[in-house]
C-alpha cells in the first residue's frame, strides 16, 4: 500500500493509502520522485473541471522518478531507468489521429486528468509514455521537464524566428519557459507581468520584463520596434486584460499564440485582426520530439530548472501546497516529494 494525493471535491484533497496494480502487458511501474503543481491542477482543485475528472481522482502529470518493475511485452527499459513521462493516451483512430495529431486526439486521455496522475508513491503506466532522462539531470530539475516541452510546443506553433521580437503576457512558470526557449531560438523578448517576485526572477535570468499596472506597454513596444509592433505576442495569462495586452502589441501580419486556459469566452478585438491581418494560433500539450527538446534544454542549462523551483514538499504536505499557490505571493514552482529520489535500482 502506498500514498497518494486525491481530490475528492471542490478545494478538497487529501493524502490517502492506494493500491498500485501490478504492471500488465505494455505497462511499467514507477516510483514518481519530484511532482509539481501545475495551473490545471489548481483548475481541478478549484472544481472547474468536475465535468471532466473522476472523483477521487490522483493529480499530478509534471514528473521524475525511476522504473520499479516492467510489465510483460516491454522491452528496452529496467529497473532503476530514470524517467519522465508524457501524459497523454490516444486511440489513434479519431480523425485527429489519423490526420497525425495524436496529441490533441478527439478521445484524449489526459493522464493525471482524465485518469490517475503522478502523484503518488507508486505509479503504473504504459511503457509507451515514458521519455528517458540522462544521468546528467537531476530528477528535481527533470519535473520541469514536462511544462518546459509545452513551452517548446508553443514557440513552434508560433513558428518563432531568429531576429523576431516576441510578447509573452505572463510571467508564470510557463511564461518564462516560453521566453527561454524563445530567447533560445534567436528572438528578443519582453515579459509583461504584474508580479514583482516573478519580474525579478525574469530578469535574473536575463530577460527583460515589463509591469503592466505601472507601465504603458504599448508605449514600450513601440518604441521597442520603432513603431512596428511586435512579431509574435504569447498570452499566458489567462486573463482578460492579458488577451487585450496581447493583440495591441502586434505588429502587421503579427502572430498571436493562445497558451492559457481560459475558462470563459473572452471578448477580442477583431478590427485588430483585420486592420492588422493578425493570425492566432492555438497551442496545446506537445509530441514526443517537443519532450526529447526538452529534456536537451533542461539538460544543457539552456532551461535552469532549478532557478524556478520556489519549494519542495513532502506528500503529505501536498494539500497546504495548494492552497499556498492559489493565495499566489513569492512563488513560482512548488514540487512535491514523493520520497523515491534515490539512485539506486528500486524493489
Amino acid at each position: 500500500m502506498t500514498l497518494a494525493v486525491r481530490y475528492t471535491a471542490a478545494r478538497t484533497l487529501d493524502t490517502a493509502p492506494a493500491e498500485t496494480a501490478p504492471p500488465g502487458p505494455g505497462e511499467v511501474e514507477l516510483a514518481p520522485a519530484y511532482v509539481g503543481i501545475c495551473g490545471t491542477d489548481l483548475h481541478i482543485f478549484h472544481g472547474d473541471m468536475d465535468a471532466r475528472v473522476t472523483t477521487p481522482a490522483v493529480l499530478g502529470h509534471e514528473m521524475s522518478g525511476r522504473i520499479v518493475r516492467v510489465g510483460p511485452d516491454v522491452e528496452g527499459w529496467q529497473p532503476g531507468d530514470a524517467v519522465t513521462v508524457m501524459p497523454l493516451r490516444w486511440d489513434d483512430s479519431c480523425p485527429a489521429c489519423r490526420a497525425g495529431h495524436q496529441h490533441v486526439c478527439q478521445h484524449l486521455d489526459f493522464i493525471g486528468i482524465d485518469s490517475p496522475g503522478a502523484m503518488q508513491q507508486r505509479w503504473t503506466v504504459p511503457a509507451a509514455t515514458l521519455v528517458r532522462l540522462p544521468a546528467s539531470v537531476s530528477l528535481d530539475r527533470a519535473a520541469l521537464v514536462e511544462p518546459t516541452a509545452v513551452a517548446v510546443h508553443d514557440v513552434g506553433r508560433a513558428g518563432v524566428r531568429g531576429g523576431e521580437r516576441v510578447v509573452v503576457v505572463g510571467g508564470g512558470p510557463v511564461g518564462i519557459l516560453i521566453a527561454l526557449v524563445a530567447r533560445a531560438a534567436g528572438a528578443d523578448v519582453r515579459v509583461i507581468e504584474l508580479s514583482a517576485h516573478r519580474r525579478l526572477l525574469a530578469t535574473e535570468l536575463g530577460l527583460t520584463a515589463w509591469d503592466p499596472g505601472a507601465d504603458d506597454v504599448s508605449a514600450l513596444v513601440a518604441r521597442w520596434t520603432g513603431d512596428a509592433g511586435a512579431d509574435v505576442a504569447f498570452e499566458v495569462s489567462g486573463a482578460a486584460a492579458g488577451v487585450d495586452t496581447a493583440v495591441d502589441v502586434l505588429g502587421v501580419r503579427g502572430r498571436l499564440c493562445l497558451v492559457a486556459i481560459h475558462p470563459k469566452p473572452r471578448e477580442i478585438n477583431l478590427h485588430r485582426f483585420f486592420w492588422r491581418e493578425l493570425t492566432l494560433v492555438g497551442a496545446r500539450l506537445y509530441d514526443r520530439s517537443d519532450f526529447e527538446k526538452a529534456v536537451a534544454l533542461v539538460d544543457d542549462g539552456t532551461v535552469p530548472a532549478e532557478r524556478l523551483i520556489s519549494k519542495v514538499v513532502p506528500l503529505t504536505q501536498a494539500p497546504a501546497a495548494f492552497e499556498a499557490l492559489e493565495g499566489g505571493g513569492d512563488v513560482m514552482k512548488i514540487l512535491v516529494d514523493c520520497g523515491n529520489d534515490t539512485t539506486g535500482a528500486l524493489g
